[in-house]
């Protein structure tokens, strides 16, 4: 059987490894979901000023996103193992689409909720950061950190990179158009990554990048929300699994909770039209990709506990100086910040994948699924909170003050976050306490 699968491949014989096409596959699909994070950020002020709701009502909705976004993460994993990446990938698009579709025709609060909240948060919580750990390490043994790093960057590039077209369409032609565009990239999406994705590299008959010798396709295991929840609970008997959580709410709080949702209505605050201030946020994109990517590197040779105790104190310090750059138009000093907040935005994430696979082997990709809901709760969280501070106090300076000390905080945190030896293989006590329970 194998033998015939591997005569099949499209690819054999070639010298890119069919790896490298599936993660091809997996940025494709994240950068066609990946602007829907972001987008909340250009739709406070329209969706105020034309049905008159509350930045509180509409921070509920974006809070709903976040929160479903995380915790619908490691249930994903788990339904990749058993029913294939490209089918959950593929629902997942569809759900965006309409998710998206339905928000252009609604007329009260709770629709925003339901569709924008609900619908968008548990389509783009299928392919979070947990799809990228599940691609990489299934496809990948070695440059197992890169490809992690390379999918975070596409995540967080796909967030930004569509944010100022968006904008300039809000500005022309109303915010429904730029839904509507939204939800026709995710519709085109579809077919390519069904081309590309595989769900194993014994599907085609290889192995995956860097391994020594072919594995066989695990069995699909029926109870894939079982197991999910069951790795929930061993990992929560660990004390690094908490650490872990906390710093990446933290993460969390500081990036999406408060950048992506709240920097554009901040920006305005200060008289800087949309525009503008979106394509500000696209560089924070565009420099992901060098941070995000560099950051694998690093992951594949340093402590990535001491990576995460260097890059949180360093955010820390960018939030609170961001209040004094703030102006009507853009200054040489908000540039540095954008370009220094990019190379660290989503850096911690390749770091935080290697700690989840050491500590929890191959149940890593669902731990770090969980590990990943925290930091949506954090950003939810947050999101949440600077909308009623700003509503209450008519501004944005407490949150920065308020990021700014979290980061600390998780900086210390990392560095709480215990040593854990592996060999070539990743390979630990942990993992195979894990893999026993699995398979008990």
């Amino acid at each position: 059987m194998t033998q015939g699968i591997e005569t099949s491949s499209p690819v054999r014989g070639s010298r890119v490894h069919r790896a490298w096409w599936v993660a091809l596959g997996a940025c494709l699909a994240i950068l066609g979901a990946g602007a829907f994070s972001t987008m909340s950020g250009l739709l406070v002020n329209p969706l105020h000023q034309e049905f008159e709701w509350s930045r509180s009502t509409i921070g509920i909705a974006v809070a709903v996103n976040m929160v479903l976004y995380g915790l619908t993460a490691p249930f994903a994993a788990a339904l990749m193992d058993r029913f294939g990446i490209r089918r959950v990938i593929a629902g997942a698009l569809t759900i965006i689409s309409a998710g998206a579709a339905l928000t252009t025709i609604m007329t009260e609060a709770w629709q925003l909720i339901l569709y924008w909240g609900l619908l968008i948060g548990l389509g783009t919580g299928s392919m979070a950061m947990a799809f990228a750990a599940t691609v990489a390490n299934r496809w990948f043994v070695r440059r197992r950190g890169v490809v992690s790093g390379l999918l975070t960057a596409a995540s967080v590039f796909g967030q930004f990179v569509f944010l100022p077209l968006l904008a300039w369409i809000i500005a022309h032609y109303q915010w429904r158009s730029a839904i509507v565009t939204l939800a026709l990239t995710a519709l085109i999406t579809i077919p390519l990554v069904w081309l590309l994705l595989r769900d194993h590299p014994a599907d085609v008959g290889l192995t995956a990048y860097g391994a020594g010798e072919f594995t066989p396709k695990p069995a699909a295991d029926p109870g894939a929300a079982r197991r999910t929840v069951r790795v929930l609970v061993e990992a929560a008997r660990t004390g690094q699994f908490w650490l872990l959580a906390t710093t990446f709410a933290i993460c969390g709080a500081t990036t999406n909770g408060i950048m992506w949702t709240h920097f554009v209505p901040a920006a305005r605050d200060h008289g800087m039209p949309i525009t503008v201030a979106a394509s500000l946020l696209t560089m924070i994109g565009i420099f992901n990709v060098v941070g995000t990517i560099g950051s694998g590197w690093l992951t594949d040779r340093y402590d990535p506990r001491k990576l995460h105790a260097l890059y949180f104190p360093l955010r820390g310090v960018l939030l609170l100086l961001l209040p004094q750059l703030l102006a009507s138009t853009v200054q040489p000093s908000v540039v540095f910040f954008m370009v220094a907040f990019g190379v660290l935005d989503v850096a911690t994430v390749p770091p935080m994948i290697e700690l989840c696979r050491r500590f929890y082997g191959d149940n890593g990709a669902i731990v770090f699924g969980w590990v990943n809901a925290t930091h949506q709760v954090g950003a939810g969280l947050m999101a949440l909170a600077a909308s009623i501070m700003r509503e209450s106090l008519g501004s944005y300076a407490p949150v920065w003050i308020v990021s700014a000390a979290l980061c600390v905080i998780a900086g210390l945190l990392a560095l709480m976050i215990k040593r854990h030896d592996t060999d070539e293989h990743g390979s630990n006590l942990a993992a195979s306490k894990h893999q026993a329970v699995e398979t008990g």
